[in-house]
């Protein structure tokens, strides 16, 4: 059985720059929806197509000088690729910024998160 090769860490960019992220979550809601009939079977018996929509939640490091004005990102390009190479890139277009919080912590260093919705993704 030939071994199989998992995606790992992954590179993120905003608008062209190197982000130092500790962690990224994507979460696309479809948009579709569940469409109620009265009918004898008392079922639904279909869906309706809606709206995409794409929420990033990314908790970066905050550097001591040069950090982004995360809390005014808007029209923002993030594009999150692989570190090794082979794998394929996703930009998540027309991005702007929701939330910002910060954590500091004792053991670590300090955090930054952020909550952002994007209007489209696109794999390039």
């Amino acid at each position: 059985m030939a071994i199989q090769e998992y995606a790992g860490s992954i590179v993120l960019e905003v608008d062209g720059k190197e982000v130092e992220v500790i962690d990224l979550s994507v979460s696309t809601k479809t948009g579709r929806k569940l469409v109620k009939t009265m009918n004898k079977t008392g079922r639904a018996k279909g869906f309706a197509r809606g709206i995409a929509e794409y929420e990033l939640s990314a908790t970066v490091a905050i550097p001591l000088s040069g950090d982004l004005d995360w809390a005014g990102i808007e029209g923002a390009k993030l594009t999150v690729y692989p570190l090794s190479p082979g794998g394929k890139r996703e930009s998540y277009l027309d991005c702007f910024s929701l939330e910002v919080g910060e954590k500091y912590d004792t053991d670590n260093e300090a955090k930054r998160d952020i909550k952002l919705q994007s209007l489209r993704k696109v794999a390039e």
